[in-house]
């Protein structure tokens, strides 16, 4: 299988019956832990994810705006944390929690358009030693997906997917909203920042930063914009004794998972 072969792809169409427009990413990999056996639970191996996304894009093409269409650059990014952060059981897994990712509803921080279906391939080049190149391909459409919202006192929470050892969440932040601070040794968290204007320890954090693997940290992010704010995490369980809390802390540095703009 050649690891630039095309998504095989349905034609969607809209309400109306107009075929849907298609956007495309293809070849984006990622060390990370997939995989059912011992040796795999424990050493990232490489992933390759290809994506088709329908949507409508004559708005953007008319009136030039990003906002009516997919920011591809910040999706990769996305689509790449959510590749480091997890822990996949079965290339199943995965697909599916990508799916549901690229078809929830867009939110105040990241404005685009709605994504009507994906079709997602995921691939383990080297799960076979070169004897054969396994992946899965599935297609899944956004109204026949169901997503719970948790209200909160900061806003709420969005469960996106929720695995056998994972749990990927939106955390929507209210304008003058905030997310105290919090310590869980039992667990580890990566967060992603989806927009521009919260405050992570009091300090200003960028659009694209994320944070991986805080343990027994208490930390807080602030909204003190007039719009929501959101942050999406990925929660896993953690082995062995919790850490005794550190306090509120500088946060430890941050990756730039969006590309430079």
């Amino acid at each position: 299988m050649s690891q630039d072969t095309a998504l095989i792809h349905p034609l969607v169409s809209d309400a109306q019956g107009r075929p849907l427009d298609v956007i495309q990413l293809r070849g984006l990999t990622a060390d990370c832990i997939v995989g059912i056996y011992n040796r795999e639970r424990v050493t990232p191996q490489p992933l390759r994810l290809d994506v088709a996304l329908f949507l409508d894009t004559r708005q953007a093409a008319v009136g030039g705006k990003l906002s009516n269409t997919v920011h591809y650059g910040r999706l990769a990014g996305e689509l790449r944390f959510l590749l480091d952060a997890c822990r996949f059981e079965l290339l199943e897994s995965a697909a599916e929690a990508v799916c549901r990712y690229l078809l929830a509803p867009p939110t105040e921080a990241s404005a685009q358009a709605r994504v009507q279906a994906a079709t997602v391939r995921v691939t383990k080049p080297e799960a076979l030693g070169g004897l054969a190149i396994p992946s899965l391909q599935v297609h899944r459409a956004a109204d026949a997906m169901v997503y719970a919202t948790e209200q909160t006192p900061f806003g709420g929470v969005d469960v996106i997917h929720e695995g056998a050892t994972y749990g990927v969440y939106r955390l929507r932040v209210k304008p003058g909203g905030v997310i105290p601070p919090r310590v869980d040794g039992n667990r580890e968290e990566s967060e992603l920042v989806l927009g521009t204007g919260l405050l992570l320890q009091g300090q200003p954090v960028g659009r694209g930063m994320a944070f991986h693997g805080s343990r027994g940290l208490a930390h807080r992010y602030d909204n003190p914009t007039a719009t929501e704010q959101t942050v999406l995490g990925v929660y896993r369980p953690r082995e062995g004794a919790p850490d005794a809390p550190e306090g509120l802390l500088p946060p430890a540095p941050g990756a730039q998972y969006y590309p430079a703009e």
